[in-house]
């Protein structure tokens, strides 16, 4: 049974970069690694903890991460803080029992991006996720010129994101093997 690793884009755009590196990893997946990139999240409405109805969109998220075996998230940085796509998907998920203790590893598509990142790290341990920091890492591909579907043929691109799904896997392995 393949590794099953959900990905999540904090960008609304069709070529953004945070995309292009999610396309990446999974291009770049190690055999027994299967990277699903999920897209529905980008419909979302604006999270109410008063709806008294779920999203069927949201259902499926919620099913998707019970079934992974970890996540990854690639996010740009508005303002200097987490765009509000990937933080509305979080919030769909915070009371997801089975988010909790998921591993989980961040993307950075630029180096630059200090307060994002470090406020989606803070996010996901106040869910509880279980996050791998060998696994996050910054990846400067904004102003790279680089096209976003090219991205894992540069090997400038590709060494990091390799380790960063090694990293990953490697922490799953261990989880699975002391359950």
């Amino acid at each position: 049974m393949p590794i099953r690793i959900l990905a999540l884009c904090g960008s609304q755009r069709t070529r953004s970069m945070s995309g292009g590196l999610l396309r990446a990893c999974r291009d770049l997946a190690p055999d027994g690694v299967a990277v699903h990139l999920f897209e529905h999240h980008l419909d979302f409405p604006l999270f109410s903890p008063e709806r008294t109805e779920i999203p069927a969109g949201v259902l499926a998220l919620q099913e998707a991460i019970t079934a992974a075996d970890a996540l990854l998230i690639a996010s740009p940085e508005y303002a200097h803080g987490v765009t509000g796509t990937i933080k509305n998907t979080l919030d769909w998920v915070v009371n997801h029992a089975p988010f909790a203790g998921k591993p989980v590893a961040v993307l950075n598509p630029s180096y630059q991006s200090f307060h994002a990142d470090e406020a989606l790290k803070e996010t996901l341990r106040t869910m509880s996720a279980d996050l791998v920091l060998d696994a996050c890492l910054r990846i400067p591909v904004i102003g790279s010129r680089v096209d976003p579907d090219r991205i894992a043929s540069e090997p400038r691109f590709a060494a990091p994101i390799t380790a960063a799904l090694r990293a990953l896997v490697a922490h799953v392995g261990r989880a699975n093997n002391s359950v």
